[in-house]
Order: C-alpha cells, then structure tokens, then sequence
C-alpha cells in the first residue's frame, strides 16, 4: 500500500485541530471538485485524496491509528491483539514482558500480506475493509418526507433512501459501503451522519413541532376563525373568545413523522401571540376610552 500524507494533502500540520480540518477539507474540496474541474483526471485523483484523508483525520480514533502506524493504520486493531497473544506467550516462556522493536511491527505485516521473514505465513487472513464517515447537510424540509439522495463518497455515486423524521447528529450505518476488505474480507461499512438545518417557522423538538402566530386583539376578545400553517398544508382554527397572549393549542398528529414509524406523526403548538393595534384613529381612541370607562 502506498503511503500518503494525509495532512499533507489536506495543507496542514499534525498539530491541527478538528476545527483545522473540517476548514482546509472544504477549502481544498472546492476547488478540485469534479463539477469545477470536469475531465481532469489529476483534479478528479485529487479529489478522492482529499476525501479519504478527510474521512480519516476528521475521526479522532482513526486519526490516533494513522498517527501510530502510517499506511497500516486500517490494521491497527490486528497488530494490537497479535501483539498482545505474542506478549502473552512470550511473557509465559520467559517470565516476564516482552518488548517490542518496529522490526516487529513489520514482520508482523509482513507476514499477513506476504514476505518477509515471516516467510508468508498467514497470507490468506482476511480483514474487514476500513469503515467510511461521511456527513449530509440537509433541511428540515427534506427530512419531513421519505426521499432517494445521491451521495458521493470516496469519488463513488451512492443512491440512498432517506426515511423521514431523521433528527438532527443522528447516524446510521449503510453496511457494505465502506473500503475493500483485505485479502477478499468483507467490505467496511458507511456510516452518516446528518445535519438538519432549519430556515422553517417551526422549531422542532423530538417529533414535536412548536411555533407562534400573531393574533389581532379583537379577535382574541371576540372569537373567529383564523388559518394557521403546518408543514403539510393550512388548516382553519377556532379561536375560543377571550382568549389569553400566549395561549398555546395542540393540534394533534401535524408535527413531525415518527423516525421509521409509517403513518406516525408528533403534535403541532401553537402559541397565540396578541398584537396590540397602533395608529389608532380619534374614532378609535374614543370608543376606546368609552370602553376603558365601562370597565
């Protein structure tokens, strides 16, 4: 396997922080991606380098494997427990810990992918593939139904279907999508994480959807009808007589759809939020203070 510098690749120091890489990974994805640079091959090699070294330097476990262990770091886990079974049995022989030199870290690799002094012994052990983490930005509103999205990881095209009622940080794992596996192992899976942005009126919490509407002063004493939003459609509501600011309704089952739960949705509140009028006219002020006076 040849060795890249992932922080190299990315313009940055090992002393970089996450904040550091998530800012160079997309500087340095804007300008090699494939629609900026169509049919350039250099560009499009670039591009993949960047994303694999994102997917490995943004992960802070796989970052720690990559600084020990270089290349092979995607076997970490691997030289750790042989490590450990060697340690064992040597302690066990000599009576006491053994200790380790980077020649036994090579030939420990060398033996699992052949040569070495190892003499090519355990050359067929199979490794699971190196897992991907990829994030999708998405709003509110694309998450409200189920829909199919195009993802491009490691430069490769992967049509998914989004269920609907995905929350926000939420992660789920696409098995199979993730680097080859070695030696004819099983491939590593994608995981992705998404990041719900939200322009809409509504502020959601869990399945619930919360939001405010302005009510005139003589309905709220009054009473009437008054049409509301919700992320489906308008619905008309009853507006009780003498109702208080800050009145809040329920509306039962127009929130958000239930994560994977067909046909379940949260609660929909509205807060009623009374405007006072303004720039009353003498007329008004009149009838005003008759009515200041009756009470």
């Amino acid at each position: 396997m040849t060795y890249i510098d992932y922080y190299k690749v990315l313009g940055i120091t090992k002393k970089a922080t996450e904040n550091d890489i998530k800012k160079a990974y997309r500087k340095m994805a804007r300008k090699y991606h494939p629609d900026l640079n169509p049919d350039d091959k250099e560009a499009e090699k670039k591009f993949k380098e960047i994303n694999e070294a994102n997917e490995v330097l943004s992960n802070p476990e796989n970052r720690k494997k990559y600084d020990k262990y270089g290349k092979d770091w995607k076997h970490a886990e691997e030289f750790e427990k042989a490590q450990q079974q060697q340690q064992y049995q040597r302690g066990g022989r000599q009576g006491g810990s053994a200790q380790y030199s980077e020649q036994d870290f090579s030939d420990f690799f060398s033996s699992m992918f052949g040569g070495g002094s190892a003499g090519g012994r355990g050359r067929n052990v199979q490794f699971r593939g190196q897992d991907y983490n990829a994030e999708l930005q998405l709003e509110l509103e694309d998450v409200y139904r189920t829909h199919k999205r195009t993802l491009t990881v490691n430069g490769k095209n992967i049509r998914l279907t989004i269920p609907a009622g995905v929350k926000n940080g939420q992660v789920i794992k696409i098995k199979g999508y993730g680097g080859e596996g070695v030696n004819g192992g099983p491939k590593g899976d994608l995981h992705i994480k998404f990041s719900i942005l939200n322009h809409s009126k509504f502020k959601r919490d869990k399945d619930n959807l919360y939001t405010t509407i302005e009510l005139d002063l003589y309905k709220a004493l009054l009473g009437g009808d008054v049409v509301v939003d919700t992320f489906d459609g308008q619905v008309k509501l009853k507006v009780k007589p003498e109702t208080k600011n800050l009145t809040q309704v329920k509306l039962k089952g127009k929130g958000f759809p239930v994560y994977k739960k067909e046909g379940q949705f949260g609660d929909l509140y509205i807060t009623y939020k009374i405007k006072i009028p303004t720039k009353l006219t003498t007329r008004e002020k009149e009838l005003f203070e008759e009515l200041a006076k009756l009470r």
